[in-house]
């Protein structure tokens, strides 16, 4: 007989701990290396094309990202599927974290006009740690039952905002600004992301246990053909998971918008609102303390609400704060008119920006977790093989789409392209059965790989 899924024990604080752990470690990489400076370096000294406005850089940029990112969307579910049967996650996990440490302790050596190098460099080290993502991801269901995943998801994404806002602390301190003149000291960002991934992912290899039992492979039969199979018996079976499909379209929208936002607030700060440098520094604070209070509070409001409405209701603040981002010179002019001050608009953004902080580590934190409660423990890393994916895709469709409508209608306008967005992920949402997908996951039984 199956086991039912609510009777799943919790897993021992040490363990979820450890768990949480790579998220506290992998930010390091997100911060550092995708979002905040090499960014800049790459761009402006790596590239360094200013007679262009650093198109050229842009666009290398673009492109290696996105190739990254598709590696990770051909090879994400296949290599999912092989983990299940296999229970080798930690080992998967454990090679794709070696692969980030190492790759991203490379970046030193991409000096100005190693441009291929930098390209080269980039692609590996995201794809490892993309698929990292998914794989860490894929632990969540055997931490504990349902009604607890959205607490356990939620005390992992808060983990991870603080470490990226000590790994982008000592930066900001110690090693400078993503500029030519102080090249030699900013260069060593890569090799400090890879220490501290290195270090800080320890406890997760040491305290966090393999889930599930290895089968072994039928005659003639590779991990990799077996992997294939299970994903063609996913495929014909996709109507049985019908909430999750629904809920991963959702998904898609929802992750469109938030790769736009996380992409452009900044350059939008700067360009839009023409911010201080003190404020710019002053929101990425905020940004991140108050995606680590979102995660974790709305985990706990998740266990006890419902996954779909705690979603749907992130969603919503979403949706209110990019409508504040597009109409902040608006909002600036009616709060000074209706209380007689003069409040600039920078700072106006930057209480925005709380908004949007809190949005972003709940929303993202609901999701893994409402996966997860969709998911049977038998195929964990494989439906969040799929979970990944449609995040990958969500982040170049979004980017790009974002890149066509401000080259027409200018950033200002475009940014209202995230408020259908995330309006979009909320209709469709509407239309997943919670109970349903939950029921659908804990009456799941796999089928013998040699029929």
């Amino acid at each position: 007989m199956k086991k039912n899924r609510n009777s799943i024990p919790r897993a021992s604080k040490k363990e979820i701990f450890g768990w949480s752990m790579f998220d506290f470690a992998n930010q390091a990489y997100t911060l550092l290396i995708i979002t905040v400076i090499f960014p800049v370096l790459f761009t402006t000294v790596i590239v360094g094309d200013s007679d262009q406005d650093y198109s050229l850089g842009n666009l290398l940029w673009s492109v290696a990202l996105s190739a990254s990112y598709f590696l990770v969307v051909l090879s994400g579910p296949v290599f999912g599927a092989i983990m299940d049967y296999s229970a080798l996650k930690k080992r998967f996990l454990f090679y794709s974290y070696l692969l980030t440490v190492f790759s991203t302790a490379l970046l030193y050596f991409v000096e100005p006009g190693l441009v291929v190098r930098g390209v080269i460099l980039i692609i590996i080290s995201n794809f490892a740690y993309a698929i990292g993502e998914n794989f860490i991801a894929s632990f969540l269901p055997s931490l504990g039952p349902p009604g607890d995943l959205g607490k356990i998801s939620g005390f992992g994404w808060a983990l991870g905002y603080a470490g990226g806002l000590f790994s982008a602390g000592f930066v900001i301190l110690f090693l400078g600004e993503p500029v030519l003149e102080n090249f030699d000291n900013i260069r060593w960002v890569g090799p400090w992301a890879a220490l501290f991934f290195l270090l800080a992912a320890i406890p997760t290899f040491v305290w966090v246990k393999e889930p599930g039992a290895r089968k072994s492979l039928p005659a003639g039969e590779t991990y990799f053909s077996v992997g294939f199979k299970r994903l063609g018996e996913t495929m014909r079976m996709v109507q049985q998971f019908r909430d999750l499909l629904i809920f991963l379209i959702s998904v898609f929208f929802a992750m469109a918008g938030i790769y736009i936002v996380i992409s452009f607030a900044f350059i939008y700060g700067d360009q839009v609102v023409r911010w201080d440098e003190s404020v710019r520094v002053l929101m990425f604070v905020i940004v991140q303390i108050t995606a680590a209070a979102g995660a974790f509070t709305f985990g706990f409001i998740q266990d006890k609400a419902g996954a779909k409405r705690t979603y749907i209701f992130t969603l919503g603040l979403w949706f209110i704060s990019v409508l504040g981002i597009w109409a902040v010179a608006d909002i600036t002019e009616f709060v000074n008119r209706m209380f007689s001050q003069e409040f600039e608009m920078q700072y106006v953004f930057l209480f925005i920006g709380i908004f949007a902080g809190l949005s972003l580590g709940s929303s993202q934190s609901a999701s893994r977790a409402l996966v997860g409660i969709f998911t049977p423990e038998e195929k964990s890393a494989e439906f969040f093989g799929f979970w990944g994916l449609s995040n990958k895709i969500a982040g170049v469709f979004g980017i790009i789409g974002i890149g066509l409508l401000q080259a027409q209608f200018g950033l200002h306008m475009s940014v209202l392209f995230c408020a259908f967005l995330f309006i979009a992920a909320i209709l469709v949402c509407l239309f997943v059965n919670e109970t349903r997908g939950e029921l659908t996951a804990d009456n799941f039984i796999e089928q013998d790989p040699q029929n």
